[in-house]
């Protein structure tokens, strides 16, 4: 049995049946949203980072929405793979009561970032020398700017309506907004398609915004007035790129994506997951290979499931079981890790890689 799939667009398996699996041929990483879902690619991200990258000097431009972003302010670290133990631990030992409010939940989120990102972590991030953290978060607008439940209930049933007819529809709720380190303009700000309001990351507003793009509506606080960005209400970035359906690249650029990702699937946005006909548009994803376990590793995990955030509600009462069944799976996923440093050693790719769906 594979632990791991790997799906490429039509660029990428050209490039990887030819060069085989090589760091340098890699421009940009991206990362979805997810919530709890990435604990299956901590020990996978220990090698991506810790390994496969380790000593590049050439920009390396990571792109992340939500949980994705705090994964990579966590990578970008002079140490990551002890960055992203600590980031492991820390979002494993969340503990709530049984209906937390959304202030409790965004000051517990604020106690899991500061435990992995402390001041000279942050440093680390903003003074790397290849990695290049981009953060994607939303602005409000006005049907969704309030924090009270009934008046955000109603904006973000509009937001949803709308996006079943189309997804444009959201520019009417939502701005997306790019914080991104301005030592190197990303790739994607280059692309006209890319509709997204830029705003330079800065020691000063990292953490503002890394929280905003993780501020799921509802549970969590929405984040005001973040330094360096126009006024107003941030939000999940993964309202608008749930699983990044984004032109990573210019069309001339022969580089490629890597997307580690925590299923086969891949879900454009928030409002997208009961919207089965809604997938990636084929031409943004041709340069992208997608590293993510495979359907018959899930199978095989504790309660065939990789974590998410209903778990929450599964072992409510019980935070030690939650702690445990967490802790199995983080430690089960070391054979992804085991996979990919398999498959990039020995050359497997040509073999593995398979067309996305």
């Amino acid at each position: 049995m594979s632990s791991l799939s790997f799906l490429a667009g039509t660029k990428a398996i050209a490039r990887l049946s030819l060069e085989g699996l090589r760091p340098d041929a890699f421009k940009v990483v991206a990362g979805a949203a997810g919530g709890a879902k990435w604990l299956v690619l901590s020990q996978l991200d220990r090698v991506v980072f810790g390994q496969f990258f380790r000593g590049r000097r050439d920009p390396l431009f990571l792109l992340g929405s939500s949980i994705g972003s705090w994964r990579f302010a966590a990578a970008s670290q002079k140490d990551p793979e002890a960055a992203i133990g600590n980031f492991e631990a820390a979002y494993i030992e969340q503990s709530y009561r049984a209906k937390p409010t959304a202030l409790e939940v965004t000051t517990r989120s604020f106690q899991v970032l500061d435990a992995f990102l402390p001041p000279m972590g942050l440093q680390d991030v903003m003074n790397h020398p290849s990695h290049r953290l981009s953060v994607l978060a939303v602005r409000s607008r006005w049907p969704t700017v309030s924090d009270r439940n009934l008046a955000l209930s109603m904006g973000l049933g509009g937001a949803g309506l709308g996006n079943v007819m189309s997804s444009r529809a959201l520019k009417l709720f939502f701005e997306r907004t790019l914080f991104f380190d301005p030592r190197t303009p990303p790739p994607y700000l280059q692309v006209p398609s890319f509709a997204a309001r830029p705003v330079s990351l800065s020691p000063q507003n990292v953490r503002q915004a890394l929280m905003a793009s993780g501020s799921i509506p509802l549970v969590m606080a929405g984040v005001k007035d973040i330094e360096g960005a126009p006024a107003g209400v941030y939000r999940d970035g993964g309202i608008m790129d749930y699983h990044l359906n984004v032109p990573f690249l210019p069309r001339d650029d022969d580089q490629m994506v890597l997307f580690p990702h925590f299923e086969e699937r891949l879900i454009p946005g928030w409002f997208d997951k009961h919207l089965p006909w809604r997938k990636p548009h084929a031409e943004r994803m041709s340069h992208v290979l997608v590293v993510a376990p495979s359907p018959e590793f899930i199978a095989r995990l504790p309660l065939q499931k990789i974590p998410d955030r209903s778990d929450f509600l599964r072992f409510q009462g019980q935070d030690e079981a939650r702690f445990r069944y967490w802790r199995q799976v983080t430690q089960e996923c070391r054979r992804l890790a085991d996979d990919f440093h398999e498959v990039v050693e020995k050359g497997l790719i040509a073999d593995r890689v398979q067309p996305l769906p």
